[in-house]
């Protein structure tokens, strides 16, 4: 979900220096690589399989243990961020539509799924976002993540368990919002987390405020927070909890290099657990211009060592396509290839689109989605620090449906997903990928111009796309 807002800033020393560096990053961070990346992407064809929705308002009681503020969430969405307490009273909006879920509600939301992996047992974990899209209207949204089943035929999710995350150790290097309490439940406010990698003894998610990768045992209490470097140099977001404004306005303002909501979108890791690759969802920009590729904005997909729990150096880029916008997720299929989210800023279908987009109405899209699609890409040593090779990509506007499997969408023989946020991707088997969008409840509203949108999940029957070359 994108952060609209700035939250709270903080600084010690140790980041005051590492500011610092940020203006000196090496020209090597500002690749212009030759070549085209897509030169030899291809189009291939995808088949639904089976779908599943968890309606959009669907709830869940804050812990017995929680403060009571968390026992409501949404009360600080208004345009002003003024506390509201009375539920139910203030419109879910997304730009100028109003959709039918209200604000404050009564529980904590199972919504913003933002990372999704696929697990032996045959559930899947998932995570909800920050919660209302930035720092200040997220305090009372709380952090977890959502073990899910999926019936298929029956067109059922089930929430199996939901892991809470917390600080009782006093981890994070800042003040949390429920500094005070005895549990320390992190919110929304403390960290965006975006991207999922379960593993033995616990999660690793990216973080976008930092940005940060954070490590969560199995009951979700924090164990790890890993500020980002690249290059030796730090990267940093407008949202790092450590910057402080200056307290002098002829001062200059602290340094960072990604923009607001810049940070880890997608968190991939490799077969052998080794390893794990944070995807930014930005750009880096260094003096002043962001990193491309052949005229093309680029993001950094950046390696992590699990076991000394450091940044090794390596990275390569990503190049967006001419209306590409922004990544969803982000899984490795094997040693050197992984599946990502590629999508443009735009919501809802052409037909229903206003007819003058600079001034948008209640009844129609100001601006409808245009690219959406899931890219095959690899990414090995021989093209480190330059960009990953795209293969090819399937198209999430028209996904075939000849068997009638959507439980959603009104186009015959297709099912399409035209969601401003589709962040959820991952294989399933040999043929078979899963695939969900993020409905930011309740701004979102992609499938008709007046809902909030619904969880929708699917499984794609995609086997000569994962089997390409």
């Amino acid at each position: 979900m994108n952060a609209l807002l700035s939250g709270w800033r903080f600084c010690t020393p140790f980041y005051g220096d590492i500011m610092k560096n940020v203006l000196f990053a090496s020209v090597s961070l500002f690749m212009l690589v030759t070549g085209s990346a897509s030169a030899d992407q291809q189009l291939f064809p995808a088949k639904l399989a089976g779908q599943a929705i968890l309606p959009a308002n669907t709830l869940t009681p804050a812990p017995a243990d929680a403060p009571a503020f968390l026992k409501t969430s949404g009360k600080f969405t208004t345009p002003d961020r003024k506390r509201t307490e009375k539920l139910g009273t203030v419109d879910g909006k997304d730009g100028a539509r109003v959709t039918d879920v209200k604000l404050p509600l009564d529980g904590q939301p199972i919504q913003g799924f933002s990372g999704i992996k696929t697990m032996p047992d045959g559930t899947f974990w998932t995570l909800s976002d920050n919660g209302f899209g930035s720092k200040f209207t997220s305090s009372d949204s709380m952090l977890f993540l959502h073990q899910l089943k999926f019936d298929w035929n029956a067109n059922k999710v089930d929430v199996v368990k939901n892991i809470f995350l917390s600080d009782p150790n006093k981890i994070a290097p800042f003040p949390i919002v429920t500094e005070a309490s005895d549990t320390r439940y992190l919110t929304g406010a403390d960290f965006d987390i975006e991207s999922v990698q379960p593993v033995a003894d616990g999660f690793w998610l990216g973080d976008e405020f930092g940005p940060y990768l954070l490590k969560i045992d199995t009951e979700g209490r924090l164990t790890d927070v890993i500020p980002t470097t690249l290059d030796g140099k730090p990267v940093l977001s407008p949202d790092n909890p450590l910057i402080q404004l200056p307290g002098n306005p002829a001062a200059k303002n602290p340094v960072f290099n990604l923009k607001r909501s810049g940070g880890f979108e997608g968190l991939a890791m490799s077969k052998d657990g080794s390893k794990l690759y944070g995807l930014l969802e930005g750009a880096i920009y260094v003096d002043g211009q962001v990193e491309s590729v052949d005229g093309h904005t680029a993001i950094r997909v950046i390696e992590f060592d699990v076991a000394s729990k450091k940044w090794t150096g390596r990275s390569w880029l990503y190049p967006f396509e001419d209306k590409g916008a922004s990544i969803g997720d982000f899984n490795m299929l094997d040693e050197s290839t992984a599946l990502v989210i590629e999508r443009d800023n735009g919501a809802g279908t052409k037909d229903k689109a206003c007819a003058d987009p600079k001034q948008p109405k209640p009844d129609c899209f100001e601006a409808p989605a245009e690219l959406k699609r899931v890219y095959k890409i690899e990414f090995n040593d021989a093209n480190v620090g330059k960009a990953v090779r795209k293969i090819g990509y399937i198209d999430l506007l028209n996904i075939q449906d000849p068997d009638n499997k959507k439980k959603a969408g009104d186009i015959a023989g297709v099912y399409n997903m035209p969601f401003v946020t589709i962040e959820n991707v991952d294989r399933v088997d040999a043929t078979h990928i899963i695939i969900g969008n993020d409905n930011n409840l309740p701004f979102s509203a992609g499938r008709t111009v007046n809902k909030a949108d619904n969880n929708e999940f699917s499984i794609l029957e995609v086997g000569e796309f994962l089997n390409a070359k």
